[in-house]
């Protein structure tokens, strides 16, 4: 048995040796290929809802969601993210505007908001509901109003004797608001400011429909369009940006935590999974956008540094060494080594 084990001692650094060389210099690329094409082969015979149930993707993107969603380097990076964005825009005018985001897409995106009505519709009748959005309609509608009458007043007081009848309505006018704010004017104000809502609210309505609003934004757009990058830096400041960034990423991470969040995902998944169950493993590649090449050139850009620093101290031919030591001095081995 003592020689039947130095044999196995000689094939245990034989095949340690073996293994090592599969994965060093152009080797390592051929072997890459090969395994690749096998497992896309096997893939191939294997239909995508007969190894993944649905209970499982839900749970896996669930997980996703939940651990790397969550987790402290996405939340340590968005802040950082943010202020590297920023520096870069900040300092860039090599690039315009037009040349990272196409016009036509942004022409069609545009087209599309403005053309829905029935979006439109429920928002403004929404908003009569709102007390305190009609008190800022009517709010609104009063400084139009005093900003006509002003500038109206400037012009009627350069001719002789209309100043003193300008002060005359005026103080007329404060005493009349005076008594609104306790009596049961102010009751007509409340009405008053619901009815200027409303016709807030047509007015936009009949902006959004009729009015060149389409043509008026892509001229909003046309004119940044040539402007260097740099520009966007000039609506709001780095601290700005930042703090955006945080609150949409608070957004983000307590809104997943929610019962109905997770509705969505499974729904989600669910239709994914009726979709592409019945493919085989190999066949979602292309669905995916991936072939055998660009898995096999994925390993390759990461895998010879890793497999390379692990060579180096020893750590890979002691993980391969673990793995197989159990097989050669296994009885079984031994026993067929020593000729029994």
């Amino acid at each position: 048995m003592t020689q039947a084990r130095q044999i196995a001692e000689r094939l245990l650094d034989a095949q340690v040796d073996f293994l090592l060389a599969e994965v060093t210099g152009d080797r390592f690329a051929e072997v890459i290929a090969r395994d690749v094409a096998a497992v896309l082969a096997v893939g191939d015979t294997i239909d995508f809802g007969d190894v993944v149930s649905l209970e499982q993707g839900v749970d896996t993107v669930a997980t996703v969601f939940d651990r790397i969603g969550g987790s402290p380097v996405i939340a340590d990076t968005v802040g950082i993210f943010s202020d590297a964005i920023y520096d870069h825009i900040a300092s860039n005018t090599e690039y315009t505007l037009g040349d990272v985001v196409d016009r036509e897409p942004v022409e069609a995106l545009l087209e599309k908001i403005f053309g829905m009505h029935q979006a439109q519709e429920r928002i403004l009748d929404r908003l009569t509901e709102s007390p305190l959005v009609a008190t800022v309609a009517a709010r609104f509608v009063d400084k139009l109003i005093g900003d006509f009458m002003q500038a109206n007043r400037e012009r009627a007081e350069k001719i002789p004797g209309v100043s003193s009848l300008m002060s005359l309505g005026q103080s007329a006018a404060n005493r009349a608001k005076k008594v609104a704010d306790s009596t049961f004017v102010g009751d007509l104000a409340g009405k008053g400011a619901l009815f200027a809502l409303k016709r807030t609210n047509n007015a936009i309505r009949d902006m959004l429909r009729d009015a060149p609003v389409h043509s008026a934004a892509m001229e909003f757009w046309d004119l940044h369009a040539d402007e260097p990058v740099a520009g966007l830096r000039e609506y709001l400041t780095q601290k700005d940006l930042n703090e955006l960034v945080q609150i949409c990423y608070e957004i983000a991470v307590t809104t997943r935590e929610k019962e109905y969040f997770g509705m969505l995902v499974r729904e989600c998944v669910e239709v994914f999974y009726t979709k592409y169950s019945k493919h085989t493993l190999a066949a979602m590649l292309p669905e995916l956008g991936l072939t055998a090449d660009d898995i096999s050139t994925e390993i390759l850009r990461y895998g010879p540094a890793v497999i390379e620093s692990a060579k180096r101290n020893g750590v890979l031919a002691g993980l391969i060494r673990e793995r197989l030591e159990p097989f050669f001095f296994s009885e079984q081995v031994l026993g067929i080594l020593g000729g029994e």
